[in-house]
């Protein structure tokens, strides 16, 4: 499973940085945690968070966030589950509903790294400049366990991040 997951991952990933170049956001890897869970529910939640990164690797975003809206559904207090929908929906272009479902997964995990990388561009693309540098300073600068989330969930994104980060700063004439 975890194979499928990192190959789905690199797909939806490359299919954004083509589509929306270097402002995309890729999706951590789908992973439960058993020691919060039980096995068999996060043996679960696992598998609807593969499918729905499948699908989203074959382009229906729709499908993947449907899947992934009703596995929440089941398991309303799932940070990875809030995370991977904010995802989706950057990738989709709904940064109001990105911006929202990474809050609402930093509401539950605040040190969680991918939340805070899809937040920052959800608030980048709306324009949110300030807010969007100040996210992604935290990720990058303050906050060793969001970096240390997302280096082990997604260490592709951290390039990514402080380029956007850079950029920021250069828009706002702040220094790193």
């Amino acid at each position: 499973m975890h194979t499928t997951t990192q190959a789905s991952k690199k797909a939806v990933k490359q299919g954004q940085v083509e589509s929306q170049g270097a402002t995309s956001a890729a999706m951590p890897a789908p992973s439960a945690r058993p020691t919060e869970m039980g096995t068999e529910a996060a043996l679960l939640l696992a598998q609807a968070r593969n499918a729905a990164f499948v699908e989203a690797a074959h382009g229906r975003l729709g499908l993947g966030m449907s899947m992934l809206k009703q596995a929440l559904e089941q398991t309303p207090m799932s940070h990875d589950l809030m995370s991977d929908l904010a995802a989706l929906l950057l990738s989709a272009g709904e940064l109001a509903q990105a911006a929202t479902y990474a809050k609402r997964a930093l509401e539950l995990h605040p040190h969680h790294g991918p939340s805070l990388y899809t937040l920052g561009f959800a608030c980048s693309g709306l324009g949110k400049t300030l807010q969007a540098q100040k996210t992604l300073r935290h990720l990058l600068r303050l906050e060793p366990l969001a970096m240390d989330s997302l280096l082990d969930e997604a260490p592709d994104l951290l390039p990514v991040a402080e380029a956007e980060l850079a950029r920021l700063n250069s828009l706002l004439g702040l220094g790193d």
